[in-house]
């Protein structure tokens, strides 16, 4: 049958893994993985024996049409990145979509993402949220911070931990150093941690030493305006 899974692995914890997800892994023809390393080690962990293949932003554009065609042949594969659901903040669109264009099956499983965990457990509203991922590193950041400054929504945001503390400065500059804010790292790892504050307070924290880990940013929405 020609389809495509998208397939979440563990943000940390292996023990996350699903039940589902071990036994599509275990069935498919070809596992499309980020990083062909970290996954090979999470299938041996698994004690599943499948081929891997590259699949990463720097060669899906010119790999996607190849692979719809293999699909289409009959070669069900898995779509793997190296934490987390595919297509969130990693590749994972592109092929999706040429995959539905060429009238392919795609079944995404549910399974881990780290910004959910950060975002109900932050303590701020997650009834409506925006998820904005990576913020621009250069051309467009400004813009899109300035823009965000009106979002009455809570905001969440992945970033390194060499651009945390820019970050949160950034924010504190558009949206006032007393907006709410949560920050998780580590997430399901011996070395989780979440610190919640002000902008200004988590500016502080996190300005006294080295940052280390993944990041999920929560940042309270402003205030809604009555009309």
């Amino acid at each position: 049958m020609s389809i495509l899974y998208l397939v979440p692995t563990p943000i940390g914890n292996l023990e996350d893994i699903t039940l589902r997800a071990i036994k599509v892994l275990g069935s498919v023809d070809l596992v499309l993985a980020e990083d062909t390393r970290k996954s090979g080690n999470l299938l041996k962990h698994l004690q599943i024996n499948k081929p891997i293949h590259s699949h990463h932003k720097f060669n899906e554009h010119r790999t996607v049409e190849a692979l719809v065609e293999r699909i289409r042949g009959g070669t069900s594969m898995a779509l793997v990145t190296d934490a987390g659901t595919p297509g969130i903040s990693d590749p994972g669109f592109l092929l999706v979509r040429a995959c539905i264009g060429q009238g392919v099956k795609v079944e995404s499983l549910p399974g881990p993402t780290a910004f959910i965990p950060a975002l109900v457990n932050s303590g701020i509203p997650c009834d409506r949220f925006v998820f904005e991922g990576f913020l621009p590193q250069k051309k467009g950041r400004m813009k899109r911070l300035k823009e965000l400054s009106t979002e009455t929504r809570t905001m969440v945001f992945y970033e390194s931990p060499f651009r945390l503390l820019k970050t949160l400065v950034q924010l504190s500059d558009h949206f006032g150093g007393e907006r709410k804010g949560s920050i998780s790292r580590e997430l399901t790892k011996i070395h989780e941690e979440t610190v919640r504050g002000k902008l200004a307070e988590l500016i502080q924290y996190f300005g006294k030493g080295t940052v280390k880990g993944e990041i999920v940013l929560v940042v309270e929405g402003g205030r809604r305006t009555e009309n």
